[in-house]
This record gives C-alpha cells, sequence and structure tokens, in this order.
C-alpha cells in the first residue's frame, strides 16, 4: 500500500470474482484496451433528486478480467464496488488485471456535493474531548499508539466487529511535526512516517506511511484481523499497534464510519 489516505468511508459491498472470459469476446489474445475498458464500466455518483451529486459511489464492470478498484484510497478487488463517501471530490481507479499479466487502468473524476446517505460514527477515542483529550503520539512511543486495555495508553481493545468487519479507522490529527528517525540521527532521515505492525512486533502490515494532517484513514486487512483480534473473537491477540518512526502527531479521534 502506498499513502494511506486523508478521507474515509464506512459502507463496502465487493466480492473477489475471477470473471467468466466468455462474457465477451474481445478478440485480442487476453489484453483488453483503454476504450474496451471505459465501454464495459460504469462509475456513478446517486443524486438527490435536486440535480445535485450524492455520497454514494458504485462502480461495476462487465470486463473478462480480474478488476481492482481504488476507491477514494480504498481498493476493492471484484466487478462491483460500492462505497459511501464524505462530501468533496475524488478519483475513482479501476485496474484491469489482465488475462496475459498486463494492467491497465482508467480514472474516474467523481464530485460528491450532498449527503444522501448519512454518515455515522462510531466512537473509539474523543467522543468526549473532556475525558479523552487530544494527545501527541511520540517517537518511539509504541504504547501510546497500542490498542489494548492494559498495555496501551489511550486507545481500548477493538472489538470483533471492527477487526472482522475489515473497518477502515479514521483517525482526526490536529498537528504534526517532522523528526528523525528513531533509531538512526542521518539528518537525511527526518521526515514523518509511521508503522502499523502488531504488539508483538511480529508483523508490519504498513510501513513508512506518511500520515497527514486532517483525516488519516487505516484499512484493517484480513491479516490484521486474525493476527490482532482477541483471541476469545478468533484471532491470535497479539494487538493493533501504531508506531511513529520519524517525526510525531497529534491525535484527536479515532472512530470508522458506517
Amino acid at each position: 500500500m502506498k499513502k494511506i489516505l486523508s478521507f474515509l468511508f464506512a459502507v463496502t459491498v465487493c466480492a473477489f470474482t475471477a470473471c467468466d472470459p466468455t462474457h465477451e469476446d474481445i478478440s485480442n489474445g487476453g489484453h483488453i484496451s483503454v476504450d474496451e475498458l471505459k465501454a464495459m464500466t460504469s462509475v456513478t455518483v446517486d443524486n438527490d433528486g435536486q440535480g445535485h451529486n450524492g455520497n454514494v459511489i458504485t462502480c461495476s464492470t462487465s470486463a473478462p478480467v480480474n478488476a481492482r478498484w481504488d476507491v477514494g484510497g480504498k481498493e476493492f478487488l471484484g466487478n462491483y464496488a460500492k462505497r459511501k463517501m464524505r462530501v468533496g471530490d475524488y478519483t475513482v481507479t479501476l485496474t484491469a488485471l489482465c488475462a496475459d499479466g498486463t494492467e491497465v487502468k482508467v480514472d474516474y473524476p467523481i464530485k460528491c456535493e450532498v449527503e444522501t446517505d448519512i454518515i455515522k460514527k462510531f466512537w473509539i477515542y474523543g467522543e468526549d474531548p473532556a475525558k479523552q483529550p487530544e494527545f501527541w503520539l511520540e517517537s518511539g512511543d509504541a504504547g501510546a499508539g497500542r490498542f489494548s486495555d492494559n498495555e496501551g495508553k489511550y486507545f481500548p481493545y477493538l472489538n470483533k466487529e471492527t477487526y472482522f468487519g475489515l473497518k477502515t479507522l479514521v483517525f482526526e490529527i490536529t498537528d504534526t511535526e517532522e523528526g528523525q528517525f528513531i533509531w538512526e540521527t542521518e539528518k537525511e532521515d527526518v521526515g514523518l512516517t509511521i508503522r502499523v505492525m502488531n504488539g508483538w512486533w511480529s508483523t508490519n502490515y504498513y510501513d513508512n506511511e506518511t500520515p497527514t494532517k486532517g483525516y488519516w484513514e487505516l484499512p484493517i486487512t484480513e491479516e490484521m484481523a486474525k493476527e490482532c483480534a482477541a483471541e476469545k473473537d478468533g484471532g491470535a491477540g497479539k494487538d493493533l499497534d501504531l508506531l511513529m518512526t520519524r517525526g510525531r502527531i497529534k491525535i484527536k479521534a479515532c472512530y470508522y464510519e458506517y
């Protein structure tokens, strides 16, 4: 994964499906052109009935390829994807994984103007600013970024629905400061990077990500769910952990949207 993106969404419908190569004969030996991909693909946004684009994006393709969608920074595999967004401008990218091993990409600019499907929050931290005030996640302080009731400083355990629902966590970041890499002192290592791992330091799920001021998103993967969820919930109980490796960030809240 490249940069974890700045917006979040919580309603997703996706499936991984190998498309039937007999669905349409494109007669090109396993490769599809950009024009052919566009002709078999639809990316739409709903409407509020008054001429304004809503905030629900629906994507589908009948192309005889394996399809990978990037909808505002969250990936879906399959011929169909649907996502509820915040109001804003986005680019949906469809990557066609062709039978001959090549990849073809198409971008679809999308504007969401009004909330036709209201976004709700499931709070993990920060719902009550008095009891859960914003804090600095300092470089090298793995305890402050650990989702654990007994070994973390701020974040609680995440429940089964969060992990195995493959939710996307949203962090509201109010400030950032660059710094040196925690285990080295070379000046060229100055920057702002975070490592997403488990509390046992056994797996790095994302490394050298750059958390952004504003909304920073962390998609939970199946691997993360299996390793980090509590044993009673079907995981290995290793806890999710965020480690700043360069610089620091000030976190106001953490939640997922639905």
